[in-house]
């Protein structure tokens, strides 16, 4: 089996640094419920709302 291409992986934007961020092998089972592409940007969700 061949790897997928980086470009071709699905992608979101995190809504604290407005980045897009591509899927990971270890958000495989829960990419539904990731929103954040970073832990930094996790912790810092609730200034941005401010």
């Amino acid at each position: 089996m061949k790897a997928r291409q980086k470009q071709d992986l699905p992608q979101k934007i995190c809504p604290v640094c407005q980045r897009p961020f591509a899927w990971r092998k270890k958000w495989e089972r829960h990419w539904d419920d990731v929103k954040y592409c970073s832990e930094r940007c996790r912790r810092e969700r609730h200034a941005a709302r401010t």
